[in-house]
C-alpha cells in the first residue's frame, strides 16, 4: 500500500457491514427522489416540522447564516443550502495557495499512486474510473497523475455551497449517474471503489497553474446537485452527459463559450449532503502539513500551497 495517503481507517465491524450491506438492498433512487419532493415542498407546517427536527438533531450554527432564523426559509432545501453571511468565512488572499472549497471534514488527503486514489485503509480506485468522461470529451486523467488529491466529507450540520479552490476557467463538465450509497466513512471502507460507483458531476477548470478538478459526489438521500452555470442537474435520462453551458446572455451579445469564476466564488451546491473530491496537477502544489485526515476545515481556508 502506497505510504503516500495520509488516511486510515480501522477494519469494518459486524455492525458496518449489516449497515452497508442494507445499502444494497435499498431502492436508492427511488428514495432520493421522494426526499428530494419532500425537502422541497413550501407547505408551512411540513417544512417546519422538518427544519426544526433537523435544528435539534444536527445543531448546525445558524449565527453563521444570511438569514439566522430558520423557519424563514421557504422550504426545508433553502434551509440547508443557505447562505452565509459575508464576514463568516474569509478566503485566505494568497494567490499561491489552493482555499478548501467547502466546510467539511478531510477524509483522505495525500498524492494519487500512479492514477489510483486511496479511498480507504487498504481500498483504493482508479482515477479513470472517477472521471468517467462521456464519448467526445478529451481524457483528463493523465492530467492528474500523480497529482495532490483530497476528499472533503460534508457533514448533514456543514454549509453546503461549494466553491472555487483557485481562480479558472471552465473547460469541461459532465454527468455521470450511478448508485447513491452513503459516503460516510463506514461505507468508505466497506463498498469497493464507492466514489467510481455512486453518481457525480465532473467539473474540469484551467488556472495559471494548469488544470484541477471538483468532483460533487452524491450519495443517498442527496436529492440533487446544482451548479451555477447549468443549475440543477437531473438524473434521469442521462448516461455520462456532457453538461453544456448554460450563460445569461447580454441583448446583441455573442454567446459566451467560457465561463471564469474567481477563487472562492460559488460553483455549486450540494441539496442534502455528501463529498467533493479535489485534483490538482502534479508538480505543483504541495498539503499544507497541519492538513490531515480526520481533521475539520472551512470553506476558503488554506489547503494547498505551489511548490518552491
Amino acid at each position: 500500500m502506497s505510504a503516500r495517503s495520509r488516511g486510515a481507517a480501522d477494519a469494518p465491524s459486524l455492525r458496518a457491514r449489516l449497515f452497508v450491506g442494507l445499502q444494497y438492498t435499498l431502492p436508492q433512487h427511488l428514495l432520493s427522489r421522494a426526499v428530494c419532493h419532500i425537502t422541497r415542498s413550501r407547505t408551512r407546517p411540513l417544512k417546519n416540522l422538518l427544519i426544526r427536527g433537523f435544528v435539534r438533531y444536527f445543531r448546525p450554527d445558524m449565527r453563521e447564516a444570511a438569514q439566522p432564523d430558520p423557519l424563514s426559509y421557504g422550504s426545508f432545501n433553502e434551509f440547508f443550502t443557505r447562505a452565509l453571511r459575508p464576514d463568516a468565512r474569509r478566503v485566505y488572499p494568497d494567490p499561491n495557495t489552493v482555499a478548501s472549497p467547502v466546510d467539511g471534514l478531510i477524509s483522505q488527503i495525500g498524492y494519487l499512486d500512479g492514477s489510483q486514489i486511496m479511498q480507504a485503509k487498504g481500498q483504493t480506485y482508479a482515477l479513470e474510473a472517477l472521471l468517467a468522461p462521456p464519448a467526445g470529451v478529451s481524457a483528463w486523467a493523465e492530467c492528474f497523475a500523480r497529482g495532490p488529491f483530497a476528499t472533503l466529507y460534508l457533514a448533514p450540520f456543514n454549509y453546503h455551497r461549494i466553491h472555487m479552490p483557485l481562480s479558472g476557467t471552465l473547460r469541461a463538465a459532465w454527468h455521470v449517474p450511478g448508485r447513491l450509497f452513503s459516503v460516510n466513512a463506514t461505507t468508505a471502507a466497506c463498498v469497493a471503489g464507492l466514489f467510481a460507483r455512486n453518481e457525480r458531476v465532473v467539473c474540469l477548470f484551467q488556472s495559471e497553474y494548469g488544470p484541477f478538478a471538483l468532483v460533487l459526489v452524491g450519495a443517498l438521500f442527496v436529492g440533487s446537485m446544482s451548479t451555477v452555470w447549468h443549475h440543477e442537474i437531473p438524473r434521469r435520462g442521462r448516461s455520462g452527459s456532457s453538461l453544456m453551458l448554460d450563460l445569461p446572455v447580454a441583448a446583441g451579445a455573442a454567446p459566451s463559450s467560457a465561463l471564469e469564476l474567481q477563487k472562492g466564488a460559488e460553483m455549486g451546491r450540494f441539496n442534502m449532503g455528501s463529498t467533493v473530491i479535489l485534483l490538482l496537477p502534479p508538480g505543483k502544489f504541495e498539503w499544507l502539513p497541519e492538513r490531515q485526515a480526520g481533521t475539520p476545515i472551512a470553506f476558503g481556508e488554506p489547503l494547498a500551497r505551489l511548490t518552491s
